[in-house]
């Protein structure tokens, strides 16, 4: 299914193959918009200060269900905000079982244009204490 709508630009994280800027298109691209809001520090950007996400700000949290919580708050936020080419259905921040320092976001959305959803997990790694 063409899927062009949706856009076509470089792929994230940026890279080079056989000389040339490696780029992403249709989902794939909404996915790494999708990761790139997450990862990216509010304030990293030059011109755009008041994009991402500001989970980075967490990163000593302690794990526990109230850093969850706000994890969840953050992650909507921010995608509700910066990606509009997806409708949010539910994020749910988890602790991992075998890294008790690791929170796993759990995202499910929309695709809007094709009415499809996706699922996407986000890994970040807290240096806190456990709770």
């Amino acid at each position: 299914m063409d899927q062009s709508f949706l856009g076509r630009g470089f792929a994230f994280p940026f890279s080079f193959k056989y000389g040339q800027a490696q780029q992403a298109d249709g989902d794939e691209l909404v996915e790494q918009s999708i990761v790139q809001i997450l990862a990216t520090r509010k304030g990293e950007r030059l011109m755009r200060p008041d994009y991402g996400c500001g989970i980075n700000e967490l990163v000593f949290a302690a794990n526990n269900n109230a850093t969850a919580t706000e994890f969840e708050f953050m992650v909507r936020e921010a995608l509700d905000k910066f990606e509009p080419r997806i409708e949010v259905l539910t994020v749910k921040a988890v602790t991992d079982l075998s890294n008790r320092n690791q929170l796993n976001i759990h995202l499910e959305y929309k695709v809007k244009a094709i009415n499809s959803s996706r699922n996407l997990v986000y890994p970040f790694y807290l240096q806190g204490n456990q709770a």
